[in-house]
């Protein structure tokens, strides 16, 4: 289910529409993010991690591939993913990140054409643009499926 595209017009903005993500993500959810460099998908996963209240801080795990960070209110830890360097999904699949995907909320950056077989439930964000990011959602998977899941990321829409 693809949502409307929606435009953040600072590195703030993207933070807090992040941090509204976050706070409807559940373990087991997979987000796959997507964008050039420079697109915002660091800001936007660090607003992610606000949103589920885990230990920061949040920088690109470009040079160590992933990153766990545990929560510091009782949900589940964030496993931060930078599929940059990976050559394919066997790198990635090497990373065992299944062994972890039901407990935690996962991110991959850079993990369009690799990461979605990870889980069958996932939301897939890509981030385009320079100044402004205009930013779309698709959701897959029986997770989203359901009525209230649709609202919640409906609400999305509107920017922070």
């Amino acid at each position: 289910m693809r949502h409307p595209e929606v435009v953040l017009r600072t590195a703030e903005e993207t933070r807090a529409w992040g941090e509204r993500l976050g706070r409807l993500l559940r373990a087991g959810d997979l987000v796959v993010l997507t964008g050039e460099l420079g697109a915002g998908k660091t800001t936007l996963t660090q607003g992610i991690a606000e949103g589920l209240g885990v230990r920061g801080p949040i920088t690109s795990p470009t040079f160590v591939i992933a990153r766990v960070h545990p929560s510091l209110v009782g949900g589940p830890a964030l496993v931060h993913v930078d599929a940059y360097r990976l050559g394919g999904f066997a790198e990635l699949d090497d990373l065992d990140l299944d062994a972890s995907i039901e407990d935690s909320v996962t991110i991959v950056e850079w993990g369009h054409g690799l990461a979605e077989g990870l889980a069958e439930d996932r939301v897939e964000v890509t981030l385009t643009g320079d100044d402004e990011r205009h930013v779309t959602l698709t959701a897959s998977g029986p997770r989203w499926e359901d009525e209230q899941a649709r609202e919640l990321l409906d609400a999305l829409a509107d920017v922070p």
